[in-house]
C-alpha cells in the first residue's frame, strides 16, 4: 500500500477495534517498515485521534474510546442521512445542530455537495411552534432518567400557580414538535407526563430510586383521539391527499366516505394544531371541541386582516 492517505485509513480501521496491536503485528498487516508505522501513528494524532502507544518488546498501539471526538469516517450515504438529521434537529431548535451542519458541509467533496444541497431543498422540516425546549434540560431530564436520579423542579398548575414537583423520571418523548417526561409523581403518587419547556429550576439532587413498572397505557401527555377534551376535524379531500401534507402526527386520520376523511386528535396547543390543519390545503370543518374552533376563528381573522393591509398592486408607470 504505497500511497500515504491510504495507508493511515488502513492504520485506523486497524486501531478502531479498540484492542492493543503490537508494532510488529501492524507493520506485517501493512507493508511498511516501522519507521514509516511509526510516522503514520503520528499523522493520525495530527488529526486528531489519540493514538496511546507503548514501548518494549511487549509493547504496541491502542485506540481508546471516548478519548475526545477526531474527525469521522462517513459513506456518502451517511453523510446525506446525517446533514438531513441535523436539518431536522436544527429546525427543533437544537442550536449545535446548525453549526455541526455548516461544518459538515464545509468538509464535503463539490461533488456530494450539490447532491445533498439538493435533498434538503427538498425535505424542509417545519419549525416547532413557539421557543424551542431548552437543549439542556432535557439532556438533564434524560441523565437523570438513565441513572435512575430523583429530579425536583417548578410546574404550573391549571391555576397558573407554579409548584415544586418531586418526581422519579422514566423517559422523554418528542410529541407534536414538544418534549414530554413521563415520571412518578412522588406527591400525588401517580404517573403523570411534564412538558419540558414549563419546567422551571430543574434539580437533582443526587438520591436515586428503584424503577417503578410503567403500566402498559401510560398517561398522555395529550388526550386521547375519541375521547372527551379531543379535536375532530373533517377534510373535504381523500385521507391520502391529508396524510402527506398533515404536519401534526398524533392522532388517527380515517376514511369518512367518498373523497373525505376524518381526523381526531388530542392537542396541548389548540392555536398550534389549526395551523396545522390549514396548512393541509384543502377545505375542511371542524367538529369539536370549542377551543379549536376559537383557534381556527382567530387564525382566519388573523390572516384576513393581514391581507386587508397588504399593498395593492403598483399602479402602471406611464
Amino acid at each position: 500500500m504505497d500511497h500515504p492517505s491510504a495507508r493511515v485509513l488502513e492504520l485506523l480501521s486497524l486501531l478502531a477495534a479498540g484492542a492493543p496491536r503490537t508494532g510488529a503485528e501492524l507493520v506485517a498487516r501493512l507493508g511498511v517498515s516501522p519507521r514509516t508505522l511509526r510516522r503514520d501513528v503520528e499523522r493520525l494524532r495530527h488529526l486528531g485521534y489519540r493514538v496511546e502507544s507503548a514501548p518494549g518488546t511487549g509493547g504496541g498501539y491502542r485506540l481508546p474510546a471516548g478519548q475526545g471526538m477526531p474527525p469521522l469516517l462517513l459513506s456518502e450515504e451517511e453523510a446525506a442521512a446525517t446533514a438531513v438529521g441535523l436539518r431536522h434537529a436544527a429546525a427543533y431548535g437544537v442550536d449545535p445542530a446548525g453549526t455541526a451542519l455548516r461544518k459538515l458541509e464545509d468538509a464535503l467533496p463539490a461533488r456530494l455537495r450539490g447532491r445533498i444541497e439538493a435533498l434538503l431543498a427538498a425535505t424542509a422540516a417545519p419549525p416547532a411552534p413557539g421557543p424551542p425546549d431548552g437543549l439542556g434540560t432535557v439532556e438533564r431530564l434524560a441523565t437523570a432518567s438513565h441513572l435512575r436520579s430523583r429530579v425536583r423542579f417548578r410546574y404550573p398548575a391549571r391555576d397558573g400557580a407554579a409548584g415544586e414537583r418531586r418526581a422519579e423520571p422514566h423517559s422523554l418523548t418528542l410529541l407534536d414538535h414538544r418534549w414530554y417526561l413521563l415520571a412518578w409523581d412522588e406527591d400525588r403518587a401517580d404517573w403523570r407526563n411534564f412538558r419540558v419547556d414549563r419546567i422551571a429550576g430543574l434539580r437533582v439532587p443526587g438520591t436515586t430510586f428503584t424503577p417503578r413498572p410503567v403500566p402498559e397505557e401510560p398517561a398522555w401527555p395529550l388526550p386521547r383521539p375519541g375521547g372527551p377534551g379531543s379535536g375532530s376535524v373533517l377534510f373535504l379531500a381523500p385521507a391520502g391527499t391529508v396524510a402527506r401534507r398533515l404536519a401534526a402526527r398524533a392522532g388517527t386520520l380515517e376514511p369518512a366516505g367518498a373523497d373525505r376523511c376524518r381526523y381526531t386528535t388530542g392537542a396541548d396547543d389548540w392555536g398550534w394544531l389549526a395551523g396545522a390543519l390549514a396548512a393541509v390545503g384543502v377545505p375542511y370543518r371542524v367538529e369539536r371541541p370549542a377551543e379549536l374552533a376559537r383557534a381556527t376563528r382567530d387564525l382566519a381573522a388573523r390572516a384576513a386582516a393581514a391581507s386587508a393591509r397588504s399593498p395593492g398592486p403598483a399602479p402602471p408607470r406611464p
